[in-house]
């Protein structure tokens, strides 16, 4: 970031040490989430083949699933997980899949990940339109979004305590591809069971800051009184 801003870069690119992951900061050196970086790849794939799916996991913004049907694409939102996304990709024949760590994995690369070629896509998009990457992401709709929260849970109660919140939240349509995501109409929530460590992961994201903190609040408490009353009944 600091040598974006340095150096005036037009972009700063990362990778992480294997080479599957890619960061992007744009020219002001602001980080561009992998969601976002998605909706950058999905637009110029859907500008030369509509009808294409996309899959991207349950942790992305709502704002990607509405560009990609804005730019005609068929966008499917599946589990959080490299392998399972890859798996979900190979089974839907879908031309383009990303996550919020940085993966993105494409057919024509055999549904594998690999982000230096997803950077050198990045870099052509931008050398073909002569736009800054900022105004990649023109049009996108201003949200407000937390990070990932991680709440403490012993592994043997989670699932417990997902199946309790999906109850709760019945009168909401939640999603329950992994875990539970409550979707609202100015936002939503989720909270999934970590595949790797004994925590819940939470993320909420709103239009305005207001109802990003309502949302946020009221899917806190549930989790909070839920995963209490099941302590209790397992105590």
């Amino acid at each position: 970031i600091a040598k974006v801003k340095e150096t005036n870069a037009d972009i700063g690119i990362g990778f992480d040490g294997d080479g599957d992951r890619l960061g992007i900061v744009d020219e002001e050196g602001n980080i561009i989430a992998g969601d976002k970086t998605l909706i950058i790849l999905s637009r110029e794939l859907l500008s030369r083949s509509q009808n294409e799916k996309i899959i991207y996991e349950v942790k992305c913004s709502m704002t990607l699933e509405e560009d990609i049907k804005n730019n005609q694409g068929i966008p499917i939102m599946f589990k959080t997980g490299h392998s399972l996304i890859k798996a979900k990709m190979k089974e839907e024949n879908a031309a383009l899949a990303g996550e919020m760590s940085g993966h993105f994995f494409f057919r024509e690369l055999g549904f594998f990940d690999d982000a230096m070629y997803a950077a050198y896509k990045v870099l052509n998009i931008l050398d073909k339109s002569g736009k800054k990457v900022s105004e990649l992401l023109e049009g996108v709709p201003k949200t407000y979004a937390t990070p990932e929260i991680r709440e403490e849970c012993p592994d043997n109660l989670k699932k417990t305590v997902i199946e309790q919140l999906q109850q709760r939240f019945k009168k909401y349509n939640p999603l329950t591809i992994d875990g539970v995501r409550i979707n609202f109409e100015d936002g939503w929530g989720l909270v999934r069971s970590s595949n790797t460590q004994p925590v819940l992961v939470l993320r909420f994201e709103a239009k305005d800051k207001k109802r990003l903190e309502y949302i946020k609040e009221l899917i806190e408490t549930e989790v909070k009184d839920v995963k209490g009353s099941t302590l209790a009944e397992k105590g």
